[in-house]
């Protein structure tokens, strides 16, 4: 009865809405403007809420911030909102854009509400929170899934001893000497760079910083600065192994977040004058796209062959490491990435509340093969799904509308350019 009843009560809202004076209705700019406030605001709050924004000054919230988090005013707002935003959804005047935007900033809405509910400490289940975040359901695996892959990196990894001691002994041989860390980085950003160059086409003045960091709950950073800039973090904590400089010159940089932050920030905020898409909350289903791009940029700038090549015959020379083991060392890493979604079903038993810490660093040390990851997924929470569930929902989503690397850059450079939804990429993989 209950469901009945809040059906009704929107259905009445948005007729009333739909009935409004054209005088006094909010057009989807002025709401555009609406939710970037709303963000900001809520970043006051929360310091992880608002991970870029490069939109007017006149926009950040320049009030007091009160004692105690302001759930209820906040819950309402949104509301508010996503009623006005669905009434131009629903309003057959609409054009196909406003629709399309209405719908980009409604889901966006969605996600502000469930982030409010967390930091109010009102928690819901991991799924719940995953699909209210990130606009996805995500698979779950049982520990026979992540047992049958560690029996066949058994199989690949060198020596003798333990799984633990050969992967440690293997590993070992791959890590970038202090001293070269830098110089390998570049070099593998301008080869990243240069790849991404010959598809897409990139502002003149872009560029990034590059620095390197340390007491921080992850791996690399890239901070957007807007005006096609980026701040690029890695963090020297743990050892830097070859493919991980790979990984990070293309996820933070080239193809990944970098372009996809400035190729939204040309084709919608400068050239059309979309405000909404100046605030990046981090929070969003904008980030199962910028993870999942991301991780995916990378088979994209080295797919295959070329990955190992660039890594064997170009970085490792450049770190003065031995090739000896390489291929091992390349098959270990393609089969610990199938690993990395152990990673979410760790991060399932802390929203759940049924995996002690303990149990979960066993979990992750015995599925997923790492020891520090327990700290970034207590902070943020069901986020890592962005990693390897959009990963893989990119790929299916690119792979689907073309065959080859070569052809497969162009609905990437689409998807990275506008406000796509999980939800429409997951409709055009079954279809």
């Amino acid at each position: 009865m209950m469901r009945i009843l809040t059906s009704c009560l929107l259905l009445a809202l948005l007729a009333i809405a739909a009935c409004q004076p054209d005088s006094q209705k909010k057009d989807l700019n002025d709401l555009a403007l609406d939710y970037v406030r709303l963000g900001l605001e809520i970043g006051e709050y929360d310091p992880v809420f608002v991970d870029a924004y490069y939109g007017p000054d006149s926009l950040k919230y320049t009030g007091e911030v009160e004692e105690s988090f302001p759930v209820a005013r906040f819950r309402n707002q949104v509301k508010k909102l996503k009623l006005s935003l669905d009434a131009l959804v629903s309003d057959t005047k609409s054009t196909e854009e406003t629709v399309m935007r209405a719908r980009w900033i409604s889901s966006q809405l969605t996600a502000f509400d469930r982030r409010i509910r967390i930091v109010a400490e009102d928690y819901g289940t991991f799924d719940e929170e995953a699909e209210e975040l990130f606009g996805a359901k995500i698979p779950t695996y049982d520990s026979t899934h992540f047992i049958a892959l560690i029996s066949e990196l058994d199989q690949v990894l060198p020596g003798t001893g333990s799984l633990q001691e050969r992967q440690k002994a293997l590993t070992e041989k791959f890590a970038i000497p202090k001293d070269r860390m830098d110089t390998v980085f570049q070099v593998a950003i301008a080869a990243a760079r240069k790849i991404t160059q010959e598809k897409f086409d990139l502002p003149a003045e872009e560029n990034f910083t590059l620095e390197y960091v340390q007491d921080k709950t992850w791996s690399g950073y890239n901070w957007y600065q807007g005006n096609y800039k980026s701040l690029i973090q890695i963090n020297v904590d743990h050892p830097i192994l070859v493919d991980r400089v790979i990984d990070l010159a293309c996820h933070e940089g080239y193809p990944g977040h970098h372009v996809y932050n400035m190729m939204l920030e040309k084709n919608l905020y400068v050239d059309k004058g979309w405000v909404e898409i100046s605030l990046y909350p981090l929070f969003s289903p904008q980030s199962l796209i910028a993870e999942g791009s991301a991780n995916f940029g990378i088979d994209m700038a080295f797919p295959g062959e070329k990955y190992d090549e660039f890594a064997k015959d170009v970085l490792m020379p450049l770190a003065g490491l031995d090739t000896t083991d390489a291929d091992a060392y390349f098959s270990y890493i393609r089969i610990k990435e199938k690993l990395n979604y152990a990673r979410n079903e760790a991060a399932r038993g802390i929203v759940n509340g049924n995996m002690s810490e303990d149990e979960i660093s066993r979990w992750l040390e015995d599925y997923a093969l790492i020891t520090t990851s327990v700290p970034f997924i207590k902070k943020y929470r069901s986020y890592v799904v962005n990693y390897n569930y959009g990963k893989d929902l990119v790929r299916n989503y690119i792979e689907s509308q073309s065959e080859t690397t070569d052809e497969r850059w162009v609905p990437l450079g689409r998807l990275l350019s506008n406000p796509v939804l999980p939800k429409d990429m997951i409709l055009s993989e079954k279809n």
